[in-house]
């Protein structure tokens, strides 16, 4: 395996982690969006901020991690795609951004008004991120960023039936998986009434999600074949496959009510989703541009995964930390039953 290689593995690693942790964050501002009116929605939306509130900010360190492996390790493929996909790309920073605000500043509203102002700006924002970020993920894999500055459609590059496809599909993972962690974190504060409603939830999700995967397959057949044959063949079918088990495993899991073993598969099923769809592309990474050919010079990676390997081995024990201590609830604070 080259270093460029290494370096693909190690983006496309942080990208699972991004979409299992961040995508989660993003899936309880859609299940904020959904709880309903001021009354009949509260619950939820405190359980959501009980729950997001230890980790919502570290999870986003996945987001610079591939960024800066990306640009470093393959310049011309990154700076191909982000000047086709810039319009994608400030709509996802926008959500992000007014989202983690509208997260930080709804507690301290002054009046009603603008607590719910706040509140929908949190919640719309958490779905225009990530339908953004998968529409311009769907925009590389359907070959619509072609090779040099700007070369691209700045709309019509992921505004089509496989950016949006993936863009659906990233919103629906990121609710399935929120749904499932956030019935694991109602079971632990014995919040019976949130742990059923989040059940039902995460089943609701899980099912939508899987039929919307299964019937974009048909949408990647006409309007992405390249990408469409590589995910139903070789190593792309055995991650799809094992994907699918996942998934499924993940449901039966959620139906008897074992969700602590349920979220450790669902964010098995989302990254065999991932690991197919690079193992799909590769060593393709631009339509003509292969890894090799896109690969910074041998030096600049040497330094590149020396750095990413301090980087790891310094961040990865906190990272750690946190989320064991977020799991098991000594960082959340108390919250009512309703």
């Amino acid at each position: 395996m080259s270093l460029a290689d290494v370096s693909l593995v190690l983006i496309a690693a942080g990208m699972t982690a991004y979409i299992v942790l961040a995508g989660a964050d993003f899936g309880g501002g859609f299940w904020d969006l959904t709880a309903g009116g001021a009354q009949r929605g509260r619950p939820a939306r405190e359980l959501v901020q009980r729950s997001m509130g230890p980790v919502w900010e570290t999870n986003h360190i996945w987001l610079i991690f591939i960024l800066v492996l990306t640009w470093t390790a393959f310049p011309v493929a990154f700076g191909s795609a982000m000047s086709t996909l810039y319009v994608a790309g400030f709509l996802a920073v926008a959500g992000i951004v007014l989202r983690g605000t509208a997260f930080a500043l709804r507690g301290q509203a002054a009046s009603l008004p603008e607590a719910r102002l706040l509140g929908a700006v949190f919640a719309l924002s958490s779905v225009l991120a990530p339908f953004c970020l998968g529409a311009a993920a769907g925009a590389i894999g359907s070959g619509r960023v072609p090779v040099g500055n700007a070369a691209g459609d700045p709309w019509g590059s992921w505004l089509n039936p496989t950016g949006v496809l993936v863009g659906i599909l990233a919103v629906l993972a990121g609710a399935y998986l929120a749904a499932v962690y956030l019935a694991a974190d109602a079971e632990r504060a014995g919040l019976d009434e949130l742990r059923r409603a989040f059940r039902t939830r995460a089943l609701g999700a899980g099912l939508v999600a899987g039929a919307v995967a299964i019937a974009g397959l048909f949408v990647l057949r006409g309007d992405a074949p390249a990408l469409f044959e590589g995910l139903t063949s070789g190593a792309g079918l055995v991650c799809i496959v094992l994907s699918a088990i996942a998934g499924v495993t993940t449901l039966s899991l959620v139906w008897r009510g074992r969700f602590a073993a349920a979220r450790y598969v669902a964010a098995a099923a989302v990254a065999s989703v991932t690991a197919g769809w690079a193992l799909a592309q590769y060593p393709q990474l631009l339509p003509g541009l292969t890894v090799a050919q896109a690969a910074a010079p041998h030096s600049t990676l040497v330094a590149l995964l020396i750095s990413a390997a301090l980087g790891v081995l310094t961040i990865a024990p906190a990272q750690l930390a946190l989320y064991r201590m977020a799991i098991s609830g000594e960082l959340s604070k108390p919250i009512e039953s309703s």
